[in-house]
């Protein structure tokens, strides 16, 4: 008989596990707790060359390679104006919402059912429980929910709280505004008191985000209160590149959110539930790794359901191949994160620096380890 699998998520991860789960016979149904798509929500990210070789397991590669913009090399540079490192980076940087749309479309094209208005209340034995008084009974339930896990706390009641990392994110597209480079292109300036970053998109927009530190994890109500275009302003002044050129540019600003990660989470799993994507291994944005662990995390379970006897130890299996591998991504994150913010002598040092250890690692290919990751479908699992 075919196995059913209770998806609690409906962002990025809950689409794509599902599609992984039904290319392994496995029937699922995905659970949203917001009474609506998430169309038009939120800023955008970069998929790297990783998350899009694990994308093409799926077949979905395809579907993902006219978004976006390709994103061929990283330039750095300090508030100064100095470049510090220009090399080669493989990826695709992707507006958040519309790669959620085309990978919600996708799974409902192929079938799988989605459900919103779903708050998850409570999960035994393969039975959840929602908000609204329904109820759903399957063989086991996979919890794709992101950063505050309704799953993760459900499996372990003592899981720890996510890590705020001291940086907030704001950003936006702006328009009409001309800038010398290369298309796609990532440009990250190290401005004295705030990160900044943009891509120039091939039809002329400019796609930018910048990263305010805080030492302080600051309330929704702090952050909504914010005149985040004024204070952008404040941080970059002094700072050389187009940072004021592009955020005049810009009709609206994205209102700031706290960042965080999860150095480890001690239960991914018990019998009948596991945790995938940020639920498990949330990291930093600054480790370009989020979405593309997310997709690489559906495609491994998949696997050991499809290959090992018994759920509970298909889920250790799980567990067993992408722990290692997901923890250290969160603290390479937090160590990137860490550099956009190190106050006038970490500054100083990081100048210095950065460019001897990037060329370093350009040239031992330092970061194969993370960007050569394949995940081979027709692999057994063990």
């Amino acid at each position: 008989m075919t196995k059913k699998a209770l998806i609690i998520g409906g962002g990025i991860a809950g689409p794509v596990t599902a599609m992984a789960l039904r290319k392994a016979g496995i029937e699922s149904v995905v659970y949203e707790a917001y009474g609506r798509t998430s169309d038009g929500v939120g800023a955008f990210l970069t998929l790297a060359v990783n998350g899009l070789e694990a994308l093409r397991q799926l077949d979905l590669h395809d579907l993902v390679c006219d978004l976006g913009m390709d994103t061929p090399g990283m330039r750095m540079s300090n508030g100064k104006g100095k470049q510090l490192v220009n090399f080669p980076m493989y990826g695709r940087t992707i507006d958040r919402s519309d790669l959620y749309v085309a990978l919600r479309d996708e799974a409902v094209r192929r079938g799988i059912q989605i459900e919103y208005g779903k708050r998850l209340v409570n999960a035994a034995g393969g039975t959840a429980s929602f908000e609204d008084g329904t109820s759903a009974t399957g063989d086991f339930i996979v919890g794709a929910d992101g950063l505050r896990s309704r799953v993760r706390s459900l499996i372990d009641p003592n899981a720890p709280k996510a890590r705020h990392i001291g940086l907030l994110n704001t950003g936006g597209y702006a328009r009409g505004v001309h800038l010398p480079g290369k298309p796609g292109e990532a440009n990250f300036i190290f401005g004295k008191r705030c990160f900044f970053g943009y891509f120039i998109h091939p039809g002329g927009d400019v796609w930018w985000f910048a990263n305010p530190p805080s030492k302080k994890e600051p309330t929704t109500a702090e952050l909504a209160s914010v005149d985040w275009r004024a204070r952008l302003h404040t941080l970059l002044d002094g700072d050389v590149g187009p940072m004021h050129r592009i955020i005049d540019a810009t009709e609206k600003v994205i209102p700031g959110w706290n960042t965080y990660d999860f150095p480890t989470v001690p239960k991914w799993h018990n019998d009948t539930m596991v945790i995938v994507g940020d639920a498990a291994h949330a990291t930093s944005p600054s480790s370009g790794q989020g979405a593309s662990m997310a997709i690489e995390d559906a495609i491994v379970l998949a696997k050991c359901l499809r290959d090992i006897g018994g759920t509970p130890k298909a889920f250790a299996a799980f567990e067993k191949a992408r722990r290692e591998r997901v923890e250290r991504i969160v603290a390479h994150g937090k160590r990137s994160g860490d550099g956009k913010a190190p106050g006038p002598v970490g500054a100083l040092f990081r100048d210095l620096m950065m460019p001897i250890f990037l060329r370093q690692m350009e040239k031992k290919n330092s970061l194969g380890w993370m960007y050569e990751y394949r995940v081979d479908w027709n692999a057994v699992a063990s």
